[in-house]
């Protein structure tokens, strides 16, 4: 029989590329799987992270085999981004893509007595043949999800399908109240004398369900009567057995679970499930953890899982990769929707190969994932235009359109556009649903603008099933102020945005489905902003797990059956002033304030409610009660709020955007904009800009000014950025450039020659 032995213990590892060892290396680092270099460096805010080859060398034992003939396979969990496994010296695999399993028969590279060397050499070094290749989070390298070794007879179940499980099963429900199991297993090294049986069990362990096929011959279909659907609420979930049988001895078996579920997506319905119409809510999700990086244990998988099922949430998008299968398998027990895709993202690169490993990643997430109810999309790409549009790119979607289709017709797929997408364009219609990331509010616009455009997509395509697929702002909690405004970076800013996201989302229960970029901070090597470098802040969750930000809450308010209640602002502690604005989340009709156990008022509404107090001097008792529920705080009324409670960049951009004009002052800012031959304007590409350095110091600046990020060549986020230009990236960032503003930053490049 299979036996599945875990590896993770008692590695060496060494962070630079030492070479292929000839035996175990005594003077490497001793760690244990899963692990990561980049578990600090990789969002600690130094500006950079590495990303090179490291090693990693472990001695095993070769697994005895009862039956001659037995074969031995090295299974990888996950290693980022590009992988080499050596066995005593020789190569076993090599694989790119860091996110999926891979598997490598080594039995013939195994001594038959003693112990054998395990190496592997992972890397996660730019290369243009795998993806990603350029994006806003970190591309941790390393080990992170675990390795094993796996000992099977010489017939087995086949493991080298591009790490599947080895049996699909694809359940369709009746009309009747019962489904159909349509099973299929595929077998190497079986003769005549095999046979594979099927065993469908219920929760209670109950087999309602069983079928018999010849090993050359394993596709079948079999009956459950009253079947329970697998859904949201009630996320029922059976097990389906295949056993390879030799006579009387079983020689293999794998299980995998299955639910039972109907769903599909209307542009004026929205979603819904076993017949049942339900807006998906719900949040994106990366996989990282502060100073653990990537390298998460199934128990801190499903602790994330928790926390997205606490808010209410109904759907999770697993962004922008696959996913840990602990997640999956978290997803089908607490009965989320999911969006699950590869990392085709921001750039194409025109490399054929690159091609070819978004197909084969397409291949490895679809075949590993099949069986997961949960699943119900497949993402095809993510912001592909920011590295711009061409015949290829529209073609190269069509080609991953079809091989989901080819490789699982039952399921969805669908595509996050990039907020500039035009509405009318070659990249719409090419998936079965789609979506657009809008930061009205944040990076362009206002948070008005969200409800309008929705409303004018769907006037224009109303053949199309729109969907959000990322909206959010960033909210550090040690910023806070009575006056909330958009890049102050505040708790308080990025709960009033959420505020008017949620319940522009209410208001339009055809929007198929909707996700909050994003549910934790997570680590971004690239980023410098908002005075926490180093990572993305956008999170619901602080990227520790510890801080839940009041935005969590404008949420649990709108998606949670549970009775809720959250006093706001407990992090702005300290507050100046006669009066001070408090607010309450609550899903309760009815919610009254106490102010040193005064009744302060009483309000009657909806989700948010917001009352004026006044504080005495000193420390202030804040309680709020709705019904049987009460949540309470610590209010301190002092003469001068506290400094830190504002970031010094929000005074100094105000203070550089009007300098920028001062220095513009001879110029004529209402005339038409010109692009005169042979001199920098507004349309060359940050590429072409960056080669002149007089140039490239007047857009970083303009950059620095409009969006407080910094630019510059080959850092940061530069390849996503060098194939956009200013002209471009000013329009996305539309009402939040100061009137005149392009212009002047055009007139400015073009008194700059090309050389």
């Amino acid at each position: 029989m299979r036996n599945v032995i875990n590896l993770n213990q008692d590695w060496r590892f060494v962070r630079e590329d030492a070479g292929l060892p000839a035996q175990l290396p005594r003077d490497w680092e001793r760690v244990d799987l899963p692990h990561t270099w980049n578990a600090v460096d990789g969002h600690d805010g130094n500006g950079g992270y590495y990303r090179g080859k490291c090693w990693y060398a472990k001695s095993f034992e070769t697994p005895r085999q009862p039956l001659a003939g037995g074969r031995v396979f090295v299974e990888v969990l996950a290693a980022g981004q590009q992988a080499f496994v050596y066995v005593n010296g020789r190569e076993a695999a090599c694989h790119e893509g860091g996110y999926s399993i891979f598997r490598a028969d080594i039995t013939d590279l195994c001594k038959e007595d003693g112990e054998n060397l395990l190496a592997v050499a992972c890397s996660n070094e730019n290369k243009s043949s795998v993806y990603p290749q350029a994006a806003d989070f970190t591309f941790y390298g390393g080990l992170y999800r675990g390795v094993n070794l796996i000992s099977v007879p010489e017939a087995h179940f086949d493991l080298e399908y591009y790490g599947g499980p080895g049996l699909q099963v694809t359940p369709r429900p009746c009309e009747d109240g019962g489904a159909v199991f349509e099973l299929v297993s595929w077998v190497k090294g079986a003769d005549e004398n095999f046979t594979v049986l099927y065993s469908v069990q219920n929760e209670d362990g109950e087999e309602v369900a069983s079928a018999v096929r010849p090993a050359d011959q394993t596709k079948v279909s079999v009956y459950v009567p009253d079947a329970e659907r697998w859904n949201i609420d009630d996320p029922c979930l059976y097990t389906v057995t295949a056993t390879l049988q030799r006579r009387n001895e079983a020689c293999d078996e794998i299980s995998v679970r299955a639910g039972v579920r109907s769903f599909s997506c209307d542009p004026e319905k929205g979603f819904c499930i076993n017949g049942v119409w339900t807006p998906l809510r719900g949040v994106s999700r990366h996989q990282d953890r502060l100073y653990r990086g990537n390298a998460l244990t199934r128990e801190e998988h499903y602790e994330d899982a928790w926390i997205i099922k606490e808010l209410g949430a109904n759907t999770i998008r697993l962004a922008h990769y696959q996913h840990s299968q602990d997640f999956y398998d978290a997803c089908d027990d607490l009965g989320f929707v999911v969006w699950a895709e590869i990392p085709f993202i921001s750039v194409m690169n025109a490399d054929p190969a690159a091609h070819e490993n978004c197909i084969s990643q397409m291949k490895e997430l679809i075949i590993q994932n099949y069986n997961h109810p949960s699943i119900c999309f497949w993402g095809v790409s993510n912001e592909i235009l920011i590295g711009g549009i061409s015949d290829r790119l529209v073609e190269n979607h069509r080609e991953l359109n079809a091989l989901c289709k080819e490789l699982d017709p039952t399921r969805l797929t669908t595509i996050a556009h990039v907020s500039m997408t035009p509405i009318d364009g070659p990249m719409h219609g090419l998936t079965d649903v789609e979506s657009y990331n809008h930061y009205f509010g944040w990076y362009g616009g206002k948070m008005e603008d969200n409800g309008p455009w929705l409303d004018h997509f769907h006037q224009a395509h109303p053949e199309i099933c729109l969907g959000l697929s990322e909206y959010g702002c960033e909210g550090i909690v040690t910023y806070h102020g009575p006056n909330p405004a958009c890049k102050d970076y505040s708790e308080e800013y990025q709960a009033l945005y959420h505020e008017h996201m949620a319940k522009v989302l209410d208001e339009r229960p055809w929007i198929w489905s909707s996700h909050v970029w994003n549910m934790f901070d997570f680590g971004c090597a690239a980023r410098n902003e908002g005075g926490v470098a180093g990572r993305n802040n956008k999170g619901l969750v602080t990227m520790d797990r510890r801080t839940k930000k009041d935005s969590y809450y404008v949420y649990q308010a709108y998606w949670s059956r549970e009775p809720m209640i959250h006093l706001c602002g407990r992090r702005y502690a300290q507050r100046a002033g006669e009066t001070t604005r408090i607010k309450v989340y609550s899903n309760q009709p009815s919610v009254t304030l106490y102010v040193n156990g005064k009744a302060a008022g009483v309000q009657n509404g909806s989700k948010v409610f917001t009352f004026e107090a006044a504080l005495e001097e000193g420390f202030n008792r804040i309680t709020a009660v709705a019904g049987d529920l009460k949540d309470s705080m610590t209010l301190e009324k002092v003469d001068k709020e506290p400094s830190i409670y504002v970031l010094p960049e929000v005074n100094e951009r105000a203070e550089g955007v009007a300098n920028w004009f001062r220095l513009a002052g001879d110029l004529d800012l209402k005339a038409p904009m010109e692009f005169p031959e042979g001199r920098y304007s507004v349309r060359d590409t940050m590429e072409e800009i960056s080669r002149s350095p007089e140039a490239m110091e007047v857009v970083a600046t303009a950059v620095k000014l409009a969006t407080n990020m910094k630019v510059a060549p080959g850092e940061g986020m530069w390849d996503m950025m060098k194939s956009m230009s200013p002209e471009k990236m000013c329009q996305m960032a539309g009402s939040m450039m100061p009137e005149g503003f392009v212009e002047s930053l055009n007139a400015k490049l073009t008194r700059i020659e090309k050389k």
